[in-house]
C-alpha cells in the first residue's frame, strides 16, 4: 500500500517527471525536470500516446524539443501556456518572432523577437544564436506543432494563406545560403587519417576504431543508427571469397525502422572485411554479448550497459579529427554519410549501387551529398 500513497502524494511536476521517466527508454531526455515543469499533462499523454502508436525514435525526440520550445516560447512572448487549438495570430507572432532582417533589426529594434523573449529563451537554454532562425527550422517547428494538434484531434489554422505568405516573403526577404550538415565530408583520405589516431588496444581506441569503420562502411549511418546499434540487429553472413586472399568476413546490419523506412521494412546493409573484423574486436574487447553494441566507456575503463547518446558519436569523430591534426570544427558525423558516397564517387562505384548500401531514397538528395571538388576534378566537368 505503500507506493499507492507515494504516488498519490506527488504534485503536478514530480507525476510529470515520473511519466516522463516511462518513456525514456524510447525517448531519452535529459532535461527531465525542466520538461516536467514546461509540459502540460496534456502534452505528456500526447507523447506517451505517439510512444505507443510506434513512432520512431528521432521523430518523436524532435517532437518533444520543438513542443518544449513552443511551451518556453508561448510563455516568454505572451504570458501563458501555448493554447490549443492556435489562433492565426499567434502562428504568425511565432514567424515575425523567429524570421527576421538583421539589417532592420539594426535601425529599429522592435523589429523581430523582443529584447526580452530572446534573454528568457537564452537563460533557459531553449535558444543559442543572437540572430534570426534557419527557415527549415521554423517549417519544422510549425510542422511538428501542426501534427501534435493534429493528435489532440483539432484543427489549426497553419494551412492558412496568411501564414504561408509570411513564411514566403520573410524568407524572400533574408537569403540565406544552405550550409552543409558537416562543412567537409569524410572521404577515405580522412578516415585513414581518424583511424591512425585509435591504433592501439586501449579500449577506447578499439571502441572508436570500430564506430568509424562501421559508420563509413555500412553506407555512411547517421549517428542515431550507430548509437541505436543492438547486437540482436547483426547476423553472421557467409565468408566471401577472394581471388587473391583468403575468405572475407561477412555480416549484416537490419536497419528495421529508419529516417526513411517503417518499422515493416527490412532494410539491410552488409559490412564486409575490415570492419567486420574491427567490430568483432570491440565486442570481444568490451565482452558484450547482447544488447547495445557501442556504449559509453568509464574513467577507469568500465563499459556502460547503456548505449552511447547519438551526439557522443558527433563528439568521438570531433575528438579523433583534433587528435589527426584535422580543423574540427569542419567535421561532424555526418560527414562520415556525405564521405562514403563522395568516396563511392571518386571510386567510380554508379550512384545506385552506392545508394543500395546508403540506403538513400532520392537520387537527388544523394547526389546533393557529392562534394564540390569531386564533381570539379570529374568527366562531367571537362566535356570539352
Amino acid at each position: 500500500m505503500a507506493a499507492p500513497r507515494k504516488a498519490a502524494s506527488l504534485n503536478g511536476v514530480e507525476r510529470r517527471a515520473v511519466e516522463l521517466d516511462t518513456i525514456a527508454s524510447v525517448l531519452p531526455i535529459d532535461r527531465r525536470d525542466e520538461l516536467a515543469e514546461l509540459l502540460s499533462d496534456r502534452d505528456i499523454e500526447t507523447l506517451r500516446h505517439l510512444v505507443n502508436e510506434g513512432m520512431g525514435d528521432n521523430t518523436l525526440r524532435a517532437l518533444t524539443s520543438d513542443l518544449a520550445y513552443l511551451e518556453a516560447w508561448a510563455l516568454a512572448a505572451t504570458g501563458h501556456s501555448l493554447p490549443w487549438p492556435a489562433p492565426e495570430a499567434l502562428l504568425l507572432k511565432f514567424v515575425a518572432h523567429h524570421l527576421w532582417d538583421p539589417e532592420k533589426r539594426s535601425a529599429d529594434p522592435d523589429h523581430g523577437m523582443p529584447a526580452e523573449v530572446a534573454d528568457n529563451l537564452r537563460a533557459q537554454r531553449f535558444m543559442k544564436s543572437t540572430g534570426p532562425h534557419a527557415p527549415a527550422t521554423v517549417r519544422r517547428r510549425l510542422a511538428n506543432w501542426s501534427t501534435l494538434t493534429k493528435w489532440r484531434g483539432l484543427d489549426g489554422a497553419f494551412a492558412s494563406p496568411a501564414l504561408k505568405s509570411a513564411i514566403r516573403l520573410a524568407v524572400r526577404a533574408i537569403p540565406r545560403k544552405r550550409a552543409r550538415k558537416s562543412a567537409k565530408a569524410v572521404t577515405g583520405d580522412v578516415l585513414t587519417k581518424l583511424l591512425a589516431t585509435c591504433s592501439t588496444d586501449n579500449l577506447r581506441d578499439v571502441r572508436d576504431r570500430a564506430i568509424l569503420m562501421v559508420a563509413f562502411a555500412s553506407g555512411g549511418r547517421r549517428r542515431s543508427e550507430i548509437a541505436s546499434l543492438r547486437l540482436e540487429q547483426l547476423t553472421e553472413e557467409a565468408p566471401i571469397e577472394v581471388a587473391d586472399g583468403p575468405p572475407l568476413p561477412s555480416l549484416a546490419i537490419h536497419l528495421g525502422r529508419t529516417k526513411t523506412t517503417t518499422g515493416e521494412q527490412d532494410d539491410v546493409v552488409y559490412l564486409t572485411g575490415r570492419p567486420v573484423e574491427a567490430l568483432r574486436a570491440w565486442l570481444a574487447a568490451a565482452r558484450i554479448d547482447k544488447g547495445s553494441v557501442f556504449r559509453g566507456i568509464g574513467r577507469w575503463g568500465t563499459v556502460s550497459r547503456r548505449a552511447l547518446d547519438p551526439q557522443s558519436v558527433n563528439a568521438i569523430l570531433k575528438q579523433r579529427a583534433e587528435i589527426a591534426g584535422l580543423n574540427a570544427g569542419e567535421f561532424s558525423a555526418h560527414g562520415l554519410r556525405s564521405g562514403y558516397l563522395t568516396e563511392a564517387a571518386n571510386r567510380g562505384i554508379p550512384l545506385p549501387e552506392a545508394m543500395e548500401q546508403s540506403r538513400h531514397r532520392s537520387v537527388q538528395q544523394a547526389s546533393s551529398y557529392y562534394n564540390s571538388a569531386s564533381r570539379r576534378t570529374g568527366k562531367a566537368a571537362r566535356m570539352l
